[in-house]
């Protein structure tokens, strides 16, 4: 029967930094899942590299703030003492991607606050332009203010609607993945999402609905 090491050392050994390769360095998921429960934990730290820029994009997004890194750390850790119950055949990173959001839900909760939309977006941006720096300034100033409208509509948004657009959007999962890390029917994906896209129009065009 499969074991985990208690400290996962091939975790701490990886660091968990926005800007880390992922997709493409995990050929066959299944294989290397196998290799960890068969009794080579350090095959762990494929799926932490492909894994972790992911990881830290759906932290932020869901408001871990300074704390991504260790949310993101945790989760690769309890993921690892799960791996035992993890379903054959089924993808690792929307099974991943929900230990991410469920712990920065309790990180955010015990912590007693919420993150400030300007945070949010820096870290979200990575701090890099979106725009080469010889554009128009007044273009750039513009595509600022796009962003700034975009994440305050999205805040504005009831937690559902919130979580299924950063899951499809933000993190780039299909139907499927986003299902899978919401823990959520397909149809339910989709319901919420046409109503969440509705909210976010109204919204950006000036309408007042919300949540």
């Amino acid at each position: 029967m499969w074991e985990p090491i208690p400290d996962c050392r091939c975790i701490k050994s990886v660091r968990t930094r926005e800007g880390t390769r992922e997709g493409g360095l995990v050929d066959d998921e299944a294989v290397v899942i196998a290799r960890v429960r068969a009794g080579e934990p350090e095959a762990y730290a494929e799926l932490v590299r492909a894994h972790t820029a992911v990881a830290l994009r759906a932290a932020v997004a869901c408001g871990a703030g300074p704390e991504a890194e260790d949310v993101v750390q945790q989760a690769f850790f309890k993921a690892y003492r799960s791996l035992g119950r993890f379903k054959e055949g089924s993808a690792f990173r929307p099974w991943l991607l929900r230990i991410v959001v469920n712990e920065t839900r309790n990180t955010v909760r015990s912590a007693g606050r919420q993150r400030a939309v300007a945070d949010r977006e820096a870290d979200l941006l990575g701090g890099e332009p979106r725009i080469p720096e010889s554009a128009d300034p007044a273009v750039a100033a513009e595509e600022r203010e796009r962003s700034r409208r975009l994440l305050d509509a999205l805040d504005g948004l009831s937690e559902d609607h919130r979580q299924v657009v950063i899951h499809r959007y933000l993190l780039e999962l299909d139907e499927a993945e986003t299902a899978a890390a919401l823990g959520w029917p397909r149809g339910t994906v989709k319901s919420r999402l046409s109503r969440a896209l509705k909210k976010l129009g109204l919204v950006l065009e000036g309408g007042e609905e919300r949540g």
